[in-house]
């Protein structure tokens, strides 16, 4: 036995001595990709090797590229084919530029692609000063992956057959028939001719024009019911939030590097904010909690969401009619961004602060129930009540508004010209000028101008258990002595629905702990 035993860590010890043998071809690949602006932790995980092993490699960069030269001539000419840096980062700024359009659902085709990877490799032929031809780009060019709808186009008059037969299946009425869109906002962007304009456009550097924002916009068919607005930026703690609570802001802030909502962040916002707001408005309306939710089919938007809820059913809208009938892309988008942008002139006008968050929510709540209801009429005519909408949200108006504000502060020329393109810039794709920025922000680290969040710890059950039992105390406290019944339930459900979410890491932990026991 005592044999048996030293065998044993006799070959544990041998196999730890083992080591994975690089060849020179991942060798040269590592370099490749630290001479294209690759990080270092990027590349260990691309490649699947120790973050130490790729930084050795980097330190003896001359020593691989020498024992290279000396390599068979057959081998030295298939390593030397990789595409050049420019190819390579015209090639990711690509691929962004895709996923950015299949966000928002726009159609394209293969002159579309390669008429936007033409003008992106000119481009960065100018800024980097290369000497080599577009000739070269056409002819090795090959375009990444993409999935493309070339599906025969459905009519529009077929969905709203089918919504119909769904919402009688379900017995929905109005108010619980939802939709909800993403819409892009340039929240610093001013129209044109406007000094503020004027003086960015000659300044070198980055534009503040082109800071950009998502926000996911949404009610009820209705009308009478504006779910909270998710704010998506690429920054989860901006100067602009300190002092902020942001669970009381007037909009959901959420963070990603491209200000774009990921299925983790739609995800998160369907069973924590949606589910229980549905929940709330039809108790407090005397309806059943039940809703169906209307999507299009973004790539963020999960296919599962139906199985996160017994009492939401998601239907998607056919990928060539969810543009021209989807209720949000029907005015709602538009009407939000006009509100915002009088705003933004109101608070110039009254020299207040003004905050992104601030004005995102006001501009929101400024919608009115008839604008709401008034974009069903495509997708399900019968349950609208208001066949235009409201004055106050007529695009018209609001841009006649913003022009007799934007002269009050006296910031330059502006028609309603100038407002009308400055709206409609906002459904644009990004620029080349802005891939090429996203391409210089560095990934993984905090914006400029950005305040670090301190470190969570992870809470224990124990803990979570003390507090749930400090809440039913002052619960108690406040129920037996509560002047009036009505407010016993409604502050026992208040408080229940805030900790919810914490119940939920409790039971999780739990369950967790079950399983490793």
């Amino acid at each position: 036995m005592p044999g048996k035993r030293s065998l044993n860590a006799a070959a544990i010890r041998s196999a730890k001595r083992e080591r994975k043998a690089i060849t020179l071809d991942v060798k040269l690949e590592v370099l490749r990709r630290f001479e294209v602006g690759e990080k270092l932790s990027q590349i260990a995980k691309a490649l699947g090797l120790a973050v130490s092993t790729v930084a050795t490699i980097r330190d003896n960069k001359d020593k691989i590229k020498a024992s290279s030269q000396i390599t068979t001539p057959l081998r030295a000419s298939r390593l030397t084919r990789y595409r050049s840096a420019l190819m390579e980062t015209m090639e990711r700024l690509l691929r962004v530029w895709l996923e950015d359009q299949s966000q928002r659902n726009v159609p394209l085709s293969v002159t579309i692609i390669q008429k936007k990877a033409k003008s992106l490799f000119t481009d960065l032929q100018r800024e980097q000063g290369e000497s080599s031809q577009t000739e070269k780009f056409k002819e090795c060019h090959c375009l990444p992956h993409f999935k493309m709808n070339i599906s025969a186009p459905a009519k529009e008059d077929e969905y709203p057959e089918i919504l119909k037969s769904i919402i009688q299946e379900g017995e929905y009425t109005p108010q619980q028939v939802f939709n909800v869109d993403e819409t892009g906002l340039y929240w610093k962007r001013m129209p044109e001719r406007t000094f503020l304009s004027v003086e960015e456009r000659a300044e070198p550097g980055f534009k503040s024009s082109k800071d950009r924002l998502m926000l996911l916009l949404g009610g009820n068919a209705a009308g009478d019911f504006k779910l909270k607005p998710l704010l998506v930026y690429h920054s989860e703690n901006p100067k602009a939030l300190k002092g902020y609570s942001k669970p009381n802001l007037p909009v959901i802030w959420r963070s990603s590097r491209k200000a774009w909502a990921t299925r983790s962040i739609f995800h998160e916002w369907f069973t924590y904010f949606f589910c229980p707001a549905i929940e709330k408005y039809c108790a407090q309306n005397n309806l059943t909690n039940k809703a169906l939710l209307i999507l299009d089919k973004a790539p963020c938007h999960p296919v599962n969401l139906s199985d996160l809820s017994d009492n939401v059913r998601v239907e998607y809208l056919h990928d060539s009619t969810a543009d021209s009938i989807q209720p949000m892309g029907q005015g709602v988008a538009s009407a939000f961004r006009a509100h915002y942008l009088r705003r933004t002139f109101e608070h110039i006008l009254e020299a207040t602060d003004g905050r992104i968050q601030q004005r995102s929510g006001i501009a929101w709540g400024e919608l009115t129930p008839a604008t709401m209801n008034s974009v069903w009429k495509k997708i399900w005519p019968e349950c609208v009540q208001f066949q235009r909408a409201s004055q106050t949200d007529s695009i018209a108006q609001l841009q006649q508004d913003i022009v007799i504000l934007a002269k009050s502060v006296a910031v330059g020329e502006v028609g309603e010209a100038d407002v009308d393109q400055l709206l409609q810039s906002h459904d644009e794709g990004l620029s080349n000028e802005e891939l090429m920025q996203l391409e210089h922000e560095p990934a993984g680290e905090e914006e400029e101008g950005e305040e670090a969040a301190p470190a969570l710890r992870q809470l224990t059950t124990r803990e979570l258990s003390a507090a749930f039992s400090h809440f039913e105390a002052g619960l108690q406290v406040l129920t037996s002595n509560s002047p009036d019944a009505a407010w016993k339930l409604q502050v026992s459900r208040a408080i229940n629905d805030a900790i919810s979410c914490y119940r939920e890491l409790y039971s999780e932990k739990e369950q967790r702990s079950k399983q490793l026991s």
